[in-house]
């Protein structure tokens, strides 16, 4: 599932260790990552419909090939549901809509973007929610960096929440489960092999949420697809994530319980928990960095009228919150600790599914809504467990989930642990995670990690390490974006299009350092690990120009972003990645002397990062 930009009427319901191996070995190692072999390509004889027509299996077709020349766009505008809007300020490409038929009664659609300059990557690209439609504004962003690009859509037309095309269609939830990713991956590369009379060299994977889930979903049924996977938020555990969001509405509806916490009441409930979890990193910055070490104060949430504590325990609920018109009840707290703890199946205490963090209220209305269950958990329980679109959240019950689990619906659940087959070939997986998430929780992404390393590696993260990384971006919220203006902006799936339909990587900082994907293909092809990638923050959050707000390094699992105490708190040169603080005593960037003379002089590590950025910017920007 994808939140983006979801309107009300849809709802209801890097690597800063890489820089610095950079600048100990030699400049032109950075310029490499932008610098790769070229092939170029005659696309005015080659993009025609029998370039791909004798290279295509018996049950695929084309559909449509067209030219586009530099500074194009392509896409489906008028009929792509989920992808409306197309990319523009393409290279000169040849694009590519193929049509396979995945059973006799199915049919599932990829799209190619096949750049006449070519670094000899292919790039697929993930969808989100159960919206169907191929992802055109992904693959311009890819496109961009030099890749060919594709994209599926999955085998259906729809938006992102909406699951009628599943009603008693099992192949079609095929085709969503799996089926439509794998065929575009197999077919794709034989189709980049047609075009430029040669193999990809490399093949990678980017994608958040469901495209999260499909990537992870890849690796582990074709080990061989991708030589890297970038995946964010992904929503891998379908059978349980799904029912999860249909059993957190049953804890928050009807509007009328004493239970229900309206949506108004989010944002300054949003606002009390940065302000008790802030400071859990040591740093109060208005971004809480450590949300699991956050033990709510449940107190400071109660209404003054209603505290039963005593007057000593409910000291710090003297606060703004528990005084105001949206304080909470101890029935509405009652649910906000539900959707903390998880799913917990009633007659067993088994915990399910992993509850959200702290710090995820903000966007938890795409769970907890506005008016009625979320699509994500009733849809999916009407169209794909049950086929009864009559089925109501009061109809909601723990054998709903035993079913969904029996049966997983399109064989969706990428709930496969052992990676050894793809770690043995040399694939590398990147994981990203926003902790701020209020519609995929973050803990879900750690609970796969944590299981992935126990089947793969005996549960040694060390070992882990050597083709698989987490990253854990605080405040970022699903897929990209924040509500506290953290550093969210790393290259993950989706970002460059919330910035608009000409962005690529993240702008002004296309070099491995900022971005995943890019950091990705220097682990991939130069074996430099992923140690961090410095996340961005704009003053305007979709708007690049409006100047740099903040950068901070997002380090690779266990390790965390730790403050020098010297330098400027927004700077990501005054950050540094080590092990998690035992003990942390918070400090505002007025009580250091961040701002005094000489501060990143005596900072080291500033240094170095400067210097890397001098090196990375000297390479031609947006190339591999």
């Amino acid at each position: 599932m994808r939140y983006f930009n979801i309107p009300r009427s849809c709802i209801n319901v890097v690597a800063l260790a890489t820089v610095l191996v950079a600048i100990t070995t030699a400049s032109a190692s950075a310029e490499n990552i932008q610098h790769h072999p070229i092939a170029r390509q005659n696309g005015s004889t080659r993009c025609q419909v029998s370039t791909f027509a004798s290279a295509l299996p018996p049950e695929a077709r084309v559909e449509r090939v067209e030219a586009v020349g530099p500074g194009g766009t392509f896409g489906e505008p008028l009929t792509n549901l989920m992808y409306p809007i197309p990319p523009t300020n393409l290279p000169e490409l040849c694009a590519v809509i193929v049509a396979v038929a995945s059973s006799a009664t199915s049919t599932y659609r990829f799209g190619l973007f096949l750049p006449t300059e070519w670094s000899g990557r292919l790039l697929t690209v993930g969808n989100g929610g159960f919206g169907g439609g191929i992802n055109w504004l992904d693959m311009g962003a890819g496109v961009q960096l030099g890749f060919a690009a594709a994209s599926t859509d999955t085998g259906h037309s729809s938006t992102t929440g909406d699951a009628r095309w599943a009603f008693n269609n099992s192949e079609a939830r095929a085709d969503w489960g799996y089926r439509a990713i794998h065929g575009t991956v197999s077919i794709g590369k034989t189709l980049v092999a047609a075009y430029y009379d040669r193999a990809a060299d490399r093949s990678y994977y980017s994608g958040c949420s469901t495209g999260g889930r499909q990537g992870l979903k890849e690796v582990q049924i074709s080990p061989e697809s991708f030589d890297g996977a970038l995946v964010g938020a992904p929503a891998w555990y379908t059978s349980h994530l799904n029912t999860w969001v249909c059993r957190i509405a049953t804890y928050n509806w009807p509007a009328d319980d004493p239970k229900h916490i309206d949506w108004r009441t989010l944002a300054p409930l949003a606002a009390e928990i940065v302000r008790q979890c802030d400071a859990g990193d040591g740093v109060a910055d208005g971004i809480i960095s450590a949300p699991e070490q956050c033990d709510v104060d449940f107190d400071a949430l109660r209404c003054a009228d209603e505290s039963t504590s005593s007057s000593s325990s409910n000291s710090s609920a003297s606060a703004p919150f528990a005084t105001s018109s949206y304080c909470l009840s101890d029935a509405q707290i009652g649910t906000l600790r539900n959707v903390y703890a998880g799913y917990v199946v009633a007659d067993t205490g088994e915990t399910v599914a992993p509850g959200f963090l702290p710090g995820s209220e903000q966007q938890l209305y795409a769970v907890l809504n506005y008016s009625d269950a979320s699509p994500y958990g009733l849809g999916y329980v009407r169209y794909f467990v049950l086929d009864d679109p009559t089925f109501t959240l009061a109809d909601y019950t723990d054998d709903v989930l035993r079913l969904a689990a029996a049966r997983d619906p399109g064989n969706a659940t990428a709930d496969a642990y052992d990676l050894s087959a793809f770690r043995d070939r040399g694939g590398k997986l990147l994981l990203y995670q926003g902790a701020a998430d209020g519609l995929v929780p973050a803990t879900t992404a750690r609970q796969y990690y944590e299981r992935a390393v126990a089947a793969t590696s005996g549960g040694d993260v060390a070992a882990a390490r050597g083709f698989f990384r987490r990253l854990d971006v605080p405040g970022m919220q699903h897929c990209g974006l924040s509500a506290v203006g953290a550093p969210w902006a790393l290259g993950g799936a989706s970002q460059a299009g919330m910035l608009g339909p000409a962005a690529a990587s993240v702008p002004g900082f296309a070099d491995a350092a900022h971005d995943a994907l890019l950091a990705l293909v220097a682990w991939v092809e130069r074996g430099v690990p992923v140690d961090s990638v410095v996340a961005t923050a704009w003053r305007n959050a979709t708007d690049p120009a409006s100047g740099v707000l903040r950068q901070r390094p997002v380090c690779a699992h266990p390790q965390v972003a730790r403050w020098d105490g010297v330098g400027a708190v927004d700077d990501a040169a005054s950050w540094r990645c080590a092990e998690p603080a035992a003990d942390t005593t918070a400090q505002t960037p007025e009580q250091t002397s961040a701002a005094a003379p000489g501060a990143a002089a005596r900072n080291p590590l500033a240094a170095l990062v400067r210097a890397a950025r001098g090196v990375i910017g000297a390479a031609s920007p947006g190339r591999l």
